[in-house]
């Protein structure tokens, strides 16, 4: 092979010298004085590729299914059983991120990925941003300066600081092909939404709302209950969840909280659902109480597998409290159209709730007996 460099080759390298020499940065340079380039910008309107987000912008409610299993078929039931998208539970689970980035590669819809953090940082957010993640969750933000360091690692300069670094978000897989570009659209159509979970939070929320690239402030109604010492329907308790609600909305932004909530709380437009194991139970129990009923000839008829259904789709996992409350008035009320032998079926199968549940028993007794249906030992 010819090493040599001729002498024209000598001239480009010399005359680049001289070019690159006269744009040194100066003593006096200062990054917050600097003009951001073209170079990621899209021709006109960014397109919105993200259903989430174009669902936001359309004022229409969001809701994430939560996973806590590492299974990617079980994953891919529930992204593909109607959820807007879903809820990797990261902060409570022991799974890793190469288990989560093999399940959002193995079905990248139709709910889209969407992950709970474990808590702030630039792994924990940059991680799954890379691997595909579209709704990042972050959990217990206390402060502004905490959400701000959340909105950098989250959206590419010049809004934030997340590092251009690859992954298989930007493949063909999963977004490498979308409208204008990944990297030019991903500030438009990533979904933020942050947790208020402690006092501190809540006194800091309205000035959370606030920074530009926060989507949506999440109630956390269980740790809400768990840093006040109070519970839903309790004035001190009633008035945290409203001081964030009126933070979102005073910021034009989304309150939410979780799915039992949708009826009840009008003010809500974003959700987290059940788990995956909750969803087995109830759909596994309703197929097999409609393979009863087809065959006893009482369709329609309120039997004890639909109501032990309930009671295990909202008790069996409590994510929230209120959830399992639910379900438990729930069953309480509909015993009253019971045999005495499906009623005993109802208080042995809370009795099992009580018992798996130590930290929810009283208040669990506490909403039976209220309903009308009193357990054993009391």
């Amino acid at each position: 092979m010819n090493r040599m460099i001729t002498s024209a080759g000598v001239f480009v390298m010399l005359a680049m010298g001289a070019s690159m020499a006269q744009a040194q940065v100066g003593p006096n340079f200062d990054p917050a004085d600097w003009e951001y380039g073209t170079r990621f910008e899209t021709d006109g309107e960014v397109p919105i590729w993200n259903p989430v987000m174009q669902k936001i912008k359309n004022g229409e409610p969001v809701i994430g299914g939560t996973i806590r299993a590492t299974d990617p078929r079980t994953y891919c039931a529930t992204a593909a059983a109607g959820y807007d998208f879903t809820w990797i539970e990261m902060q409570h689970e022991a799974m890793t991120w190469e288990q989560v980035s093999r399940m959002w590669l193995a079905c990248p819809g139709p709910a889209v990925p969407g992950v709970r953090i474990p808590h702030e940082s630039e792994e924990n957010i940059q991680k799954p941003a890379d691997s595909g993640a579209l709704v990042i969750v972050v959990p217990t933000v206390d402060s502004v300066e905490e959400a701000q360091r959340i909105v950098d690692w989250t959206y590419f300069p010049p809004m934030g600081r997340r590092s251009n670094g690859g992954g298989q978000g930007f493949s063909g897989t999963m977004w490498g092909g979308v409208p204008g570009g990944y990297r030019n659209t991903w500030n438009a159509n990533v979904v933020l939404f942050l947790m208020i979970e402690t006092l501190e939070g809540v006194q800091a929320a309205r000035d959370i709302a606030k920074i530009p690239g926060v989507d949506g402030l999440f109630a956390a109604s269980g740790d809400l209950g768990n840093f006040s010492g109070f519970r839903a329907g309790q004035p001190q308790y009633e008035m945290l969840i409203t001081e964030v609600v009126q933070a979102a909305q005073a910021a034009g932004k989304l309150a939410c909280g979780p799915l039992g909530w949708m009826g009840d709380r009008p003010e809500f437009m974003c959700f987290q659902a059940g788990t995956e194991g909750a969803n087995i139970r109830r759909g596994a129990q309703a197929e097999i109480q409609a393979a009863n009923d087809r065959f006893a000839g009482v369709v329609g008829s309120p039997r004890i597998a639909s109501v032990l259904a309930e009671l295990s789709g909202g008790c069996g996992e409590i994510v929230y409290e209120a959830d399992c409350l639910r379900a438990v008035r729930g069953a309480a009320a509909a015993a009253g159209s019971l045999t005495d032998a499906e009623q005993q079926g109802v208080r042995a199968r809370l009795m099992e709730i009580v018992t798996a549940h130590p930290n929810q028993a009283a208040r669990i007794r506490e909403v039976a007996a209220e309903t009308g249906l009193r357990l054993g030992n009391e």
